[in-house]
């Protein structure tokens, strides 16, 4: 990471913090590795999110529908999935720092480092060999890799290291009133599994007919041994998966569909296109005919933010032969019955959190000849942003704080808002900045006379004049999520 690159990290971090975004979990007890809390405007930002995906995915695809399985499922899913035998990582210690870190992630920044450095061809050599290595499940070649490249411990700076073992990421615990009856269970690695469980249940009674997606927003935990950049890989996060099922032999037209749908969903609000690409996986998981990720250009280097999956008919035939029940769809077109196939779009909604933090943050310099003056501003999509509007009277008297709570009375009901009197106009502005709030209403001395209100436009910070009637309509044009989707 260059020194630009990893202030402008540091310095999202931050203002994370300081405007109620994200908090490390329990930090009054000096927190919890890799747990991270979403503060107040975290929460409405994460939300919004969400609803920009669900809508997307939901509301606007007529054989998509939603559901929320339980984070508890019987034990035999993840033997059925694979997940109990095949869900490990590649671990390696470093014998000084007593740091376990992922070995594939070690070389992975190896390679950024380089690239960042201008020597690509090394790079694109490393990237190789890891590759080649991943595939053949050849954990000393990986080693060797970490070896040959001098790479270091982040922590203790030596390359004092051990071998590379695997290491099962899924968190176990037990179900039962006594203990010595109790069952092992596990607190799900990903949410996929709670909609292929569920696929039967969903296809008769919604009458669902191929092809057909179940979307699930959910929290999902993995043992991540690695505490790094922020939110990216956290033992605690959420996904947004959707699973559409198809017939078998349609299914890499599917892929393309859903690979170019979701890119345009990313492109939507307003992030430079050139930040984006897909990385297709030279290694396939065990369930997988294709896979690709779509990666972002972090301060720290392209890392994935979504993966679309082609995921064959694994896991239904899996759960129909662990389960004893027929999990497959009568197709009365071509008059057949079959395991249908999947295509599977999954993203990690707290990397899409740091994406719209990173990509909204903005520092500018505002100074004209020897007036100096600055801001921090969070350029969110109107859609996105936590607080919609302030209302802001001038004063604290002369009856503007009461005309000011009647404009609040009237939109709180539609869009989240926030009202402040303390401070000079100027302050109150800079803190809505900071937040991303896309508009503020400044209630004056007029506002009695004619009931018109000031707007300011975060972005330009531009004002204008309307009329307190036409409020409703205004703001809720500008952060409709028409904009968006349609």
């Amino acid at each position: 990471m260059s020194k630009n690159n990893d202030e402008l990290f540091k310095n999202v971090i931050s203002h994370a913090k300081e405007y109620g975004f994200v908090f490390q979990s329990s930090e009054i007890y000096d927190g919890l590795s890799a747990v991270y809390d979403y503060g107040q405007n975290g929460a409405e930002l994460k939300n919004n999110i969400k609803t920009y995906w669900w809508k997307s995915m939901v509301q606007m695809h007529e054989n998509i529908v939603g559901i929320d399985a339980a984070i508890f499922m019987h034990p035999t899913t993840w033997k059925a999935s694979g997940h109990v035998d095949g869900f490990n990582d590649p671990m390696i210690d470093n014998k000084d720092s007593k740091k376990r870190y992922r070995a594939d992630q070690l070389i992975e920044d190896k390679i950024a480092r380089y690239e960042k450095d201008g020597k690509t061809q090394k790079a694109e050599e490393l990237q190789t060999a890891m590759d080649e290595a991943l595939k053949a499940d050849n954990l000393t070649a990986l080693r060797d890799l970490i070896v040959e490249h001098e790479i270091a411990c982040p922590i203790s700076g030596t390359r004092n290291w051990t071998d590379v073992r695997q290491f099962n990421l899924m968190f176990s615990t037990k179900i039962g009133a006594v203990a010595d009856e109790a069952d092992v269970i596990y607190l799900r690695p990903e949410t996929a599994q709670g909609i292929f469980v569920n696929y039967l249940n969903v296809q008769k009674t919604g009458r669902m007919k191929i092809p057909f997606g179940i979307a699930q927003i959910g929290k999902a935990f993995r043992n991540e041994v690695i505490a790094r950049q922020f939110i990216m890989r956290m033992r605690e996060f959420e996904q947004m998966e959707m699973q559409f099922f198809v017939r078998p032999g349609t299914e890499m037209e599917w892929y393309e569909y859903w690979k170019q749908t979701r890119l345009k969903w990313h492109k939507a609000v307003g992030t430079d296109p050139a930040k984006y690409r897909f990385h297709d996986h030279t290694k396939l998981a065990h369930y997988a005919n294709a896979a690709v990720d779509i990666e972002f250009q972090f301060p720290f280097g392209f890392k994935e933010v979504e993966g679309i999956h082609s995921r064959t008919d694994f896991d239904l035939s899996q759960h129909q032969q662990y389960s004893g029940k027929k999990l497959q769809y009568f197709d009365p077109e071509i008059n057949q019955n079959y395991v249908p196939y999947v295509i599977e779009t999954s993203i990690g909604l707290d990397r899409m959190f740091l994406l719209t933090l990173i990509n909204a943050y903005e520092e500018q310099d505002l100074s004209e000849g020897d007036k100096k003056d600055s801001r921090v501003v969070l350029k969110l999509h109107p859609c996105l942003a936590p607080v919609k509007a302030a209302i802001l009277p001038l004063t604290k008297k002369d009856g503007l704080p009461e005309k000011a709570r009647e404009i609040m009375d009237r939109l709180k009901l539609d869009h989240n808002l926030v009202y402040e009197e303390k401070d000079s106009i100027g302050k109150r502005y800079r803190r809505q900045d900071a937040i991303g709030t896309p508009f503020c209403i400044t209630v004056d001395h007029q506002s009695l006379e004619d009931n018109t209100v000031t707007i300011r436009h975060r972005d330009t910070m531009e004002q204008e004049r309307v009329a307190i009637d036409q409020l409703e309509r205004i703001i809720g044009d500008l952060v409709s999520l028409k904009n968006l989707l349609v």
